[in-house]
């Protein structure tokens, strides 16, 4: 039974309470969540109150939960999760994804697949609106399991625990050269052909384990391009992003030849998700798309 000290607290008081912990200010918190510094600490107290233990640490240049805090606050993340999977299953079935797909895609990926993915979804799902979100693929994985997220596009990684994953299509390298690169004027190279000691290379494809070498650059496809341009040599990206590179002034792209190196494109979802037929009949869609894109090859999904 739920005691009357603790049946006063709303959801709303919970997420005020995650707010201050995810920034760390009760300024930055009640700017973020609309509220005024005093009233989202009067609503902070209210929920101590009702727990009868205090959150957080007060004084200090940053708001810091208290050691049992911590643990409350665990609880806490999970009631509200919990109260979004309830809002999620009661909508279940009224639109795909109850309205709203909220995908996650690498930035190296997402410019140059979404738009041909804008199109055609609200064909196969009308009513739901696609609410993108870009970063690195750990960072994506992580939000989706953290819940803020519905479904993540990233490189097959080892399987994770409560995340279910459907494969969909292989992506090779392309090489980008300076365009006064003694290879530059070819139309396919070998990996042999390839110094390493002259490649730049994007910090999510590992291709120094393919190369034996290079310079590692946590940076965009543009950037890289503008990295090559400056010093030289060469980079290898996705074949996805061949038409925006190519139609840089001062580089030129090749193919590899062979069995060419490359990443394998999956999507994740929570295993606890109640769209489970939505991102299934999703997944058709992406996969539909890939083969329709020169370059990509459909992955085997027993595999």
């Amino acid at each position: 039974m739920i005691s009357s000290h603790l049946s006063v607290v709303s959801l709303r008081d919970l997420m005020l309470v995650q707010a201050v912990r995810r920034h760390g200010s009760f300024n930055s918190a009640a700017r973020a969540m609309h509220i005024s510094p005093s009233g989202l600490s009067h609503q902070v107290q209210k929920v101590e109150q009702a727990l009868g233990a205090p959150l957080f640490e007060r004084g200090g240049r940053r708001i810091v939960p208290t050691a049992g805090g911590q643990r409350l606050l665990e609880q806490i993340d999970a009631v509200l999760a919990a109260a979004e999977h309830l809002q999620q299953v009661a909508r279940a079935g009224e639109v795909a994804f109850g309205g709203e797909l909220r995908l996650g895609v690498p930035a190296s990926l997402g410019p140059y697949l979404l738009p041909h993915l804008i199109a055609p979804f609200p064909q196969h799902f009308a009513g739901t609106r696609l609410s993108l979100s870009e970063g690195k693929p750990r960072g994506l994985l992580r939000r989706l399991n953290e819940g803020e997220l519905d479904a993540v596009l990233a490189p097959r990684v080892a399987p994770v625990s409560g995340v279910a994953m459907r494969p969909l299509f292989f992506e090779p390298w392309e090489v980008m050269f300076r365009a006064d690169h003694a290879l530059a004027g070819k139309r396919s190279v070998g990996i042999e052909q390839l110094e390493a000691s002259d490649a730049t290379l994007m910090t999510e494809s590992h291709c120094e384990d393919v190369l034996g070498g290079g310079h590692v650059q946590d940076v965009s496809l543009e950037s890289l391009a503008a990295l090559v341009e400056l010093r030289g040599g060469y980079a290898l990206v996705p074949a996805l992003a061949h038409d925006r590179l190519a139609s840089m002034p001062n580089v030129v792209l090749a193919k590899l030849k062979g069995q060419a190196p490359g990443r394998e494109i999956a999507l994740y979802w929570r295993e606890a998700s109640p769209w489970h037929v939505d991102l299934q009949n999703f997944a058709v869609l992406l996969r539909k798309l890939a083969k329709q894109r020169p370059g990509l090859k459909l992955v085997d999904e027993a595999s």
